[in-house]
């Protein structure tokens, strides 16, 4: 793969309210995904902690916190918990399908009840169907939806999914809310884990671990996990302790 040696530039944001610590601030570094090099760079990138929204990879870079670090799961060393297996077992019935990251109006009214129920104060609740397509398909790299269905055939959960060299990177998940037994993000997580070892790639990439939110907290029950610091990949364990 060629890689282009000219300039990339990187802006950093405005500081904005922390959507995950109330009375915080955040700010984030960015850059574009574009030229011939995207694919190779945003590779490089979240192997290096970033994240993808549309043609941009960011990173947090707030002044005075560090609690948004990157974490992933090595899924080759991944066991499921008795809790995890206790529910893979009951969502046996659950079809995934992977297809084209193309929208749909079906998709679109999942992801706004979703919206509604889990971040009705957040940015993405106000999301038009225009802007749920741009999310879905405004994407450089090599990009993929999974579809879980009931046994009905109604879409009940789905995930946004791009490919690194060494893993999948699951960039958004959203899912049917009304019962929460379902647990439809800790059973996306444990399929992707499943896909990622599938397609023989080393780690599915989770985002960002937040101590101290809890939308983000469920990240940090998946073991072994690795979490980044001072720009290293290292055992959840060795570094759980630290702020």
């Amino acid at each position: 793969m060629t890689v282009s040696t000219s300039p990339r530039l990187f802006y950093t944001t405005s500081p904005m309210p922390c959507p995950y610590l109330p009375g915080r601030q955040e700010r984030k570094v960015m850059t574009e995904l574009t030229g011939p090099d995207a694919v190779a760079l945003h590779d490089r990138l979240s192997q290096a902690g970033f994240r993808r929204s549309h043609a941009i990879a960011y990173a947090p870079v707030c002044a005075g916190c560090r609690a948004c670090v990157p974490i992933r799961i090595p899924v080759r060393q991944f066991v499921p918990d008795r809790t995890q297996r206790r529910l893979l077992r009951r969502q046996a019935g659950i079809t995934i399908m992977e297809v084209p990251p193309q929208a749909t109006a079906e998709q679109y009214e999942l992801f706004r009840r979703y919206q509604a129920s889990r971040h009705e104060s957040g940015d993405m609740a106000q999301m038009s169907a225009s802007d749920y397509r741009a999310m879905v398909e405004d994407s450089p790299v090599a990009t993929s939806l999974l579809e879980y269905r009931d046994a009905g055939g109604t879409l009940v959960c789905v995930s946004l999914v791009d490919e690194l060299s060494d893993g999948l990177s699951a960039v958004y998940t959203f899912f049917e809310t009304a019962d929460p037994r379902a647990s439809f993000g800790t059973f996306s997580i444990l399929t992707l884990i499943e896909e990622t070892r599938r397609r023989n790639l080393a780690h599915l990439y989770l985002g960002y671990w937040v101590r101290g939110s809890d939308k983000m907290a469920y990240k940090s029950r998946f073991r072994p996990a690795e979490i980044m610091r001072g720009g290293h990949w290292m055992p959840l364990s060795m570094t759980a302790g630290q702020s």
